[in-house]
């Protein structure tokens, strides 16, 4: 599957899908919203992160 906001890099994070332009993988947002962090937790911590980012990382997993 692609997304115009995720991309994935052999050089980037051992090639785990993430936010494009970032190395923030979806890995990691998936876990921290499973583990009860709200989506202004998110922006908090990560400042680059968009609504749109959360929505892809969402959408990539198919959950």
């Amino acid at each position: 599957m692609t997304h115009a906001r995720i991309s994935t890099d052999s050089t980037v994070m051992m090639g785990k899908p993430c936010i494009k332009g970032t190395r923030i993988s979806i890995e990691l947002i998936l876990r921290k919203l499973e583990a009860g962090k709200s989506h202004a937790d998110l922006f908090e911590a990560y400042p680059q992160l968009t609504e749109e980012d959360l929505r892809a990382a969402i959408e990539f997993s198919g959950r």
